[in-house]
């Protein structure tokens, strides 16, 4: 049953393993598809840079012409279309000393006067500044070598939609996370709803079962105190009859709300280590250590005194016949504590949590619900922990219990 976690356990590192390459996958597209359109804005500007520079050179071209026959219009219409074109990309041109010649799709301050639509407001000035200063600490920048010592520079923003598309691939990889982690927790809460179902049906079940040989076993019980059996060994066996009926009781617990009552954990612990200590083997040293003081805490006692039977057989088993077992009880605050300490095989870290999993168990017999079953006891009926407080291979396990405890 154990190869049964470590399956899980490999097959859900696995599932995080293809999560995350899946992520990456989505994620690298998503870079490369920005990293195109940025490469296309680029040639953009750069056709427009081109094109500015055409436009100069025609301007200064005509300038010099004294015949007036020179015929431009073609080609300076062509040429402003692409200027015009661009209504998308941020544009800041200027020249070598920094002034700033043109400007196009910046969202303004101020709204440009249509009367005069090459005065720039102060407001705007210094708006339009700050963006040249911002636009310089990138590489969105094209020099234009107009002619021989006249150079000018072309600097731009990347277009709202590539901004957007920046934003994207970490959008979608949140979200693809979140899915990730919301389909992982739902399939462990499904199955942790169905494993409780199925535990609290075996218990009800096994209570119901034992209820008739119970029932006949005291009838014999009275029959053979009537026939003069030993006093003393009808005792004992009534004893473990009225265990038997106690058990049944237990297993008929599980899953509705138990009975709960102010109980000194102290007398509780008590009980369970005095039964348990006449049932193991006489090479089996148990010993108690109690708090000098009570230990007020809401119990039901039958069920803990269940959990403490099932530490305790657990240690049993561990030392495999001999060995010792010290049960310590204490306060550290408002919580109570109970030490199960044993000095069997002990195990390693990475089963610390792997023990309380139903099923889980390294004996060739057994279920493996003790543990399981204890767990579910301590933390949801008694709003407790139960954990492997120590253990080292070859030297033993200590099982700590914590309880909210009543502030005397």
């Amino acid at each position: 049953m154990a190869n049964i976690y470590d399956i899980r356990r490999y097959g859900t590192a696995v599932f995080l393993v293809i999560s995350v390459a899946v992520v990456a996958v989505f994620v690298y597209f998503s870079n490369s598809l920005i990293k195109d359109l940025s490469a296309q804005e680029r040639d953009r500007m750069q056709i427009w840079a081109d094109a500015t520079k055409e436009i100069v050179n025609i301007g200064n071209a005509a300038m010099e012409d004294t015949t007036g026959m020179m015929s431009v219009g073609v080609d300076m219409d062509f040429l402003l279309s692409i200027i015009e074109r661009n209504r998308t990309i941020p544009v800041l041109l200027t020249d070598d000393e920094g002034n700033i010649l043109l400007h196009r799709n910046f969202d303004l301050p101020e709204a440009i006067d249509s009367m005069m639509p090459y005065y720039i407001s102060d407001v705007n000035a210094v708006f339009l500044a700050e963006k040249l200063a911002d636009l310089r600490n990138t590489s969105n920048v094209i020099p234009i070598d107009i002619s021989d010592g006249n150079r000018q520079y072309l600097y731009y923003e990347d277009s709202k939609l590539l901004r957007s598309m920046s934003y994207y691939p970490y959008i979608q990889l949140l979200v693809m996370l979140a899915f990730i982690a919301v389909v992982y927790f739902a399939v462990l809460s499904t199955k942790k709803a169905e494993q409780n179902k199925v535990w609290v049906g075996l218990s009800k079940e096994t209570a119901h079962q034992l209820g008739t040989p119970i029932s006949s076993l005291m009838a014999w019980m009275e029959l053979l105190d009537s026939l003069g059996v030993d006093a003393e060994t009808v005792s004992e066996m009534n004893k473990d009859v009225q265990r038997l009926s106690t058990i049944a009781s237990r297993f008929s617990k599980i899953g509705s709300k138990p009975q709960m009552a102010l109980s000194d954990v102290n007398g509780v612990v008590s009980r369970s280590t005095s039964y348990m200590a006449t049932r193991i083997s006489s090479r089996i040293d148990l010993s108690v250590s109690l708090y000098e003081k009570k230990l007020p805490v809401e119990l039901s006692d039958p069920l803990f005194e269940w959990v403490m039977e099932n530490l305790i057989k657990n240690a049993v088993d561990a030392m495999e016949g001999h060995g010792s077992i010290t049960v310590t009880t204490g306060r550290e605050r408002d919580v109570a504590y109970i030490d199960v300490e044993d000095t069997g095989k002990g195990m390693s870290r990475k089963r610390f949590k792997t023990i309380f999993n139903p099923g889980y168990t390294t004996k060739k017999r057994g279920w493996g619900l003790g543990l399981t079953l204890a767990k579910r006891i301590i933390e949801q009926y008694h709003s407790g922990k139960i954990y492997v407080r120590a253990s080292e291979p070859g030297v033993g396990t200590t099982f700590r219990i914590e309880l909210p405890c009543r502030v005397q």
